[in-house]
């Protein structure tokens, strides 16, 4: 890497790529189920069941970046509010919806709310924090 924090290619697509599918199959059912927008194809179960797989890519692809990119990120000083906020949403992400699949009854409307919301926050954050660079 010539940059510090710089990630390879494939580890950028991968990191970019999770974290759009998830973000945007996350927003695709919140419009269907939540809003009743197009209920029937935005808000069905193959939606969701995108959502989920893509959400255990985004995971691991939040792995892969943990030990350098954040590592690097500290040192340079650089976008820390960002980079923080993106993992505090993430990990509130991640238990929300373990609470969604593993949760109780009683608690399901909350999470769902909560979820969709931190799932916003977050999609915003990430697109500000790596700003697509068109090349010459």
């Amino acid at each position: 890497m010539s940059r510090l924090g710089k990630m390879p290619v494939w580890q950028k697509w991968f990191v970019t790529s999770g974290m759009m599918i998830c973000s945007l199959t996350g927003v695709i059912y919140l419009l269907g189920h939540q809003l009743q927008i197009n209920r029937v194809l935005l808000g069905n179960h193959n939606v969701l069941a995108i959502h989920g797989t893509a959400a255990i890519f985004a995971t691991l692809a939040l792995g892969s970046i943990l030990p350098f990119h954040l590592k690097a990120g500290l040192k340079s000083g650089r976008k820390w509010l960002s980079g923080f906020s993106q993992l505090s949403l993430l990990s509130a992400l991640i238990i929300s919806g373990a609470l969604l699949y593993y949760g109780p009854e009683w608690m399901r409307d909350t999470v769902i709310d909560v979820h969709s919301v931190i799932g916003l926050l977050f999609f915003a954050i990430f697109l500000m924090h790596q700003p697509i660079r068109l090349r010459k």
